[in-house]
């Protein structure tokens, strides 16, 4: 959904909450309201529907955030400089501008802690003089900031990214740090060695500075396990909104095998193990199913088993033949090869979970024949952006 501009009707702009909203390129809609939003977020859906043939039994239109303020449990900031040469920022891309960053230390898509953070963090680099990374020559110490907090415990957890090219005692920073005064209560502060030239973060070395290298959140009073650089939803409370949509499309499952595919660290599985017979739970990132295993035990959930590896391989070791496929992919969506080994599990359902409208019109396309859309629900897990988040309920056909 890159690049995809929302349509608004003829409706008046308003005053944006955020002081960093005209230049930043993390929100694009914060100048229309809420309710002018989601309904624009809900007809480019309908449209992309339409424009793909595809048919929906009961499409359910889009369902808000509970907040549309502060709600993000995460935030990766950038540092660098708002003009060529100049003095250190931390913060956001200016919208439009790959080299430039823009001091985002009054984001209101976060809470307070972390503009304190960013703030305090650029005040104390600006201080030492140590460079910060240039993407085009590849020279530069400081890379990246970034801060979790569980929305629900209040656990905040700092990673500061940098690259090997200098050896700083980040002591002192630790302290201030330290002695900052947050609203939910500092974890962990984390160093990460990253010198890839990509634009993401590629750890090669991580020491913790203070206190755990993890943090915990909690949906629907379940505890979840965050470590540096496991997936976790960015939105918890309307995370809790997606997993009762899937759990709702799902249907009684007390009798129930389902399988969770990309099931990451294993919140989704978790979450339907509490009613269901059994869940697998399959993903190819090996340290994303460790976790989904700890957050198992962390729940005393004895039901749910996770895999690491192909899903066809697993699921013929374990001879398991699902009644339910969930699936919640990466943003280029399954694919024709995995497509085939669904439809091939025959499951009665599929409950399809997507954060790109466009690959999962390619995806729907796919299964299309096997399996007709009975329902499908949006969920905004990010108000202000372009991005939405869909749920989608399909059965398989039987063959008279």
């Amino acid at each position: 959904m890159s690049k995809t501009t929302l349509k608004f009707d003829k409706v008046e702009k308003i005053q944006p909450e955020c002081p960093h909203f005209a230049e930043c390129g993390g929100c694009a809609y914060q100048d229309y309201l809420y309710d002018e939003q989601l309904k624009a977020k809900q007809r480019y859906m309908m449209g992309l529907l339409e424009k793909n043939g595809l048919a929906v039994d009961m499409y359910e239109g889009i369902k808000p955030s509970p907040e549309i303020y502060g709600y993000r449990n995460k935030m990766e900031y950038s540092f660098g400089d708002y003009i060529k040469g100049g003095e250190l920022t931390l913060g956001l891309h200016k919208s439009g501008r790959f080299m430039d960053i823009l001091t985002t230390d009054e984001c209101r898509i976060v809470d307070s802690d972390f503009n304190s953070i960013v703030k305090c963090t650029q005040e104390y680099f600006r201080s030492t003089n140590i460079s910060h990374y240039n993407r085009k020559t590849q020279q530069g110490y400081l890379r990246f900031l970034v801060v979790r907090k569980g929305k629900n415990t209040g656990e905040i957890l700092i990673n500061l990214v940098t690259t090997s090219q200098e050896a700083k005692d980040l002591t002192e920073y630790t302290d201030i740090i330290n002695g900052l005064n947050f609203t939910g209560k500092l974890c962990g502060v984390l160093h990460t060695v990253s010198d890839s030239p990509a634009d993401a973060i590629l750890p090669e070395n991580m020491e913790t500075l203070f206190g755990r290298d993890y943090i915990y959140d909690k949906i629907h009073g379940l505890i979840f396990k965050i470590s540096p650089f496991s997936f976790f939803q960015t939105n918890t409370l309307g995370a809790e909104v997606l997993y009762n949509t899937i759990k709702e499309y799902a249907g009684d499952i007390k009798v129930k095998s389902i399988l969770d595919l990309y099931c990451g660290t294993g919140s989704i599985g978790i979450t339907l193990a509490e009613q269901a017979k059994e869940v697998i739970g399959v993903e190819i990132v090996e340290e994303a199913v460790q976790a989904a295993r700890e957050n198992a035990r962390i729940n005393d959930i004895g039901n749910c088993r996770f895999f690491a590896g192909d899903a066809g391989k697993v699921l013929k070791e374990n001879e398991m033949r699902p009644d339910i496929i969930v699936v919640d992919p990466p943003r280029p969506g399954i694919g024709e090869k995995t497509a085939e080994e669904v439809v091939g599990l025959a499951a009665e359902k599929i409950v399809y979970v997507s954060c790109n409208p466009v690959s999962l019109m390619d995806d729907l396309k796919l299964l299309k024949g096997k399996y007709s859309i009975k329902r499908m629900a949006n969920i905004d897990m990010f108000p202000h952006t372009k991005h939405v988040e869909s749920v989608v309920l399909m059965s398989k056909i039987l063959v008279i």
